[in-house]
């Protein structure tokens, strides 16, 4: 077995995409190889196989090695419910809920899942390639780090260093955090990948001769900046549009604890579809739909989402003939009223909902994790009558009752997902990755207003052709040899 970690300058360095690059390009050549992210703090999450939840960039990184996604491979998921708190996940379930200081503390125990995680995966693959979490540089940080240099001493794995040339100031990025961590991290640190290029190589090449002169390590090689490239992010949200006329116009508000904003990729890449993000202090413009995103903290993202004014905006595109659709917990918030009365998502409390559809939620511990499938039932995908088959994910914590789940959305095992208002304006689901599949993601847009067909992507198929892009740049701008030399191929 061997582990070869990659870290990062910065967060959004490229770890994640160098990750799943090296991963596919090692499951095309037939290694046995698995992705291992030891900490992760993010939103964006996918169910495992063992009914478990790890990072949805990590589950990314598992498709790219062609495996189903397993809690081992992200053994500390952190899924911030405010500035200064978030719930621990360890190896795939609910731990509790932990302010910044008392993880802090914490972090001792939490290696033991880690470490045991990743002796599990390493007696099941013979090649790991582990991913950092923000910088190793983090100074304040360091004590009983799990994320970066902390695993890396335990597993004693060699590390290659990401730095991003794209936001200026790589070589410093690269030099600086070399001289800020200890010299058996420095020995350990096998070489550096510069992410993100653009431009002609001939021009960079003197640094890259300084830069080995400077550290006595090797540049692996320069990764060029894709453009186009979409692929699951772990936090941050992309931008999206389009400039084709008679687009269907897709509004997302952006709350402050939105959750599996993955969701909307497939919309990102419909021709006609122009998607846009809306964030704080921003007006809601006129619109076809709007979605309101699962949310890890449905309650206060809905007194936020009241504070923006967003509310009143919602009910005034309403009464202008738009459809509002929900996700997870943007489902939860059409409803009538939203009842934590243990805390599960913060402070104790019930919240008045949109009033949008006729159910109430209440949070309840045990959180619901599981993939799943149906057909969405109130239309058909075309005129041939094949029905809208779905594929997704449930995770949550609220359970719904009300008049509204009478009238679904869809069918999963004889039972009853979703719903839709009686006027057939409103609906929401509880199933992530409601857009995934073609037939599904027609069927929505139609009801929303798109009248052209044929175009939604399978979103599946582009992940693995995006994979498929990623490890084509492995071959053509890394060190191959010195690569499968380090990793002992």
């Amino acid at each position: 077995m061997t582990t070869l970690m990659i870290q990062g300058t910065t967060s959004d360095a490229g770890k994640t995409t160098v990750v799943a690059a090296l991963c596919r390009w090692l499951a095309r050549q037939g290694v046995s190889v698995a992705p291992f992210k030891p900490q992760n703090m993010a939103l964006n999450s996918a169910v495992t196989v063992d009914g478990g939840e790890i990072g949805r960039s990590t589950a990314l990184q598992a498709l790219a090695c062609g495996l189903e996604p397993h809690s081992d491979m992200n053994p500390v998921l952190l899924k911030p419910q405010s500035d200064c708190g978030a719930q621990v996940i360890l190896r795939g379930q609910v731990h509790g809920n932990m302010d910044a200081l008392d993880y802090h503390a914490y972090k001792a125990e939490a290696k033991v899942a880690v470490m045991d995680a990743w002796r599990a995966l390493s007696e099941r693959y013979d090649v790991i390639i582990a991913e950092g979490a923000g910088s190793p540089a983090e100074i304040n940080l360091r004590a009983n780090d799990i994320a970066n240099m902390g695993f890396a001493e335990a597993a004693d794995c060699p590390v290659l260093l990401v730095g991003d040339i794209d936001r200026g100031g790589v070589f410093a990025q690269l030099v600086g955090t070399l001289e800020l961590i200890s010299a058996s991290e420095q020995e350990r640190t096998k070489g550096f990948i510069v992410n993100r290029f653009r431009g002609d190589i001939s021009l960079l090449e003197p640094g890259l001769e300084w830069l080995t002169e400077r550290t006595g390590k090797p540049v692996v090689g320069v990764l060029p900046y894709l453009h186009g490239l979409i692929v699951d992010s772990e936090d941050s949200i992309g931008t999206a549009g389009t400039c084709e006329a008679q687009a269907l116009n897709v509004i997302v508000p952006v709350l402050p604890r939105i959750s599996n904003h993955n969701d909307f990729d497939p919309l990102r890449l419909h021709p006609g579809v122009n998607l846009q993000f809306i964030g704080p202090d921003q007006p809601i413009p006129a619109a076809d739909l709007i979605i309101l995103p699962g949310s890890k903290s449905t309650r206060t993202d809905l007194a936020f989402l009241h504070a923006q004014g967003w509310a009143q905006a919602i009910r005034k595109h309403l009464r202008y003939g738009g459809k509002v659709f929900g996700i997870c917990g943007g489902f939860q918030m059409l409803g009538e009223s939203v009842d934590d009365p243990e805390g599960l998502e913060g402070q104790k409390g019930t919240a008045e909902g949109l009033g949008l559809l006729e159910m109430a939620t209440t949070m309840i511990a045990g959180k619901q994790l599981r993939n799943v499938s149906g057909t969405l039932i109130f239309l058909v995908a075309d005129s041939s009558g094949e029905s809208a088959v779905f594929k997704g994910y449930e995770m949550h914590n609220g359970v719904s009752e009300g008049a509204a789940l009478l009238r679904p959305l869809g069918r999963m095992n004889d039972n009853n997902e979703g719903a839709m208002s009686a006027d057939g304006q409103v609906a929401g689901t509880y199933v992530h990755g409601i857009f995934d599949e073609p037939t599904a993601c027609e069927a929505l847009l139609h009801w929303a207003g798109l009248n052209r067909s044929g175009a939604a992507v399978d979103y599946q198929q582009h992940r693995l052709a995006q994979l498929d892009r990623l490890a084509d740049q492995v071959e053509q701008h890394l060190d191959t040899d010195w690569l499968r030399e380090l990793l002992g191929l």
